[in-house]
């Protein structure tokens, strides 16, 4: 985590900590193209790693209204723990995006919104077919995912 953290403040990125052991990096940046950072924050821990790396950037307000517009959470809704988040590094084309709408399962389920994939998995993450590499192939779009915990905690972070 040590040379995560150098290569992001490398990068003249302030208030770097990361989240637990996760790769998750909080920092502060006047950069607004987001685009552009994660592109060269990939190519640098790629590098650093000696494999690909993407990087998908959210900002504290796009992590707020990811957790404000879950739509499985509702009053008496599932378990939190249930919840996950794949986060897409951009909006998938049109095509993509209604050939995925068909896609159902008996048990889990899925919703795409924007740049977000909210999921419900009631038998756990570890059991559905709708895991981060099923939404990188099927979008083709680099993909990271969370559970519901961790990104509130995320959220909760960068409001410090």
């Amino acid at each position: 985590m040590q040379d995560l953290t150098s290569t992001y403040t490398a990068l003249h990125l302030t208030g770097v900590r990361t989240y637990l052991q996760s790769g998750n990096v909080i920092f502060d940046s006047s950069e607004t193209e987001t685009e552009r950072l994660d592109t060269l924050l990939g190519e640098r821990i790629t590098a650093m790693a000696g494999f690909p790396v993407h990087v998908v950037i959210r900002s504290a307000a796009e992590l707020r209204h990811t957790i404000e517009n879950n739509p499985f959470l509702y009053p008496d809704g599932p378990d939190p723990a249930t919840l996950h988040v794949t986060f897409l590094s951009r909006v998938p084309s049109p095509d993509r995006i209604v050939a995925i709408q068909t896609i159902t399962d008996p048990t889990d389920r899925f919703v795409l919104s924007g740049k977000d994939v909210y999921l419900l998995c009631p038998h756990g993450y570890g059991r559905t077919k709708f895991s981060n590499t099923f939404f990188e192939r099927k979008l083709d779009v680099a993909a990271t995912t969370r559970n519901w915990k961790t990104v509130t905690m995320l959220s909760e972070a960068t409001q410090e």
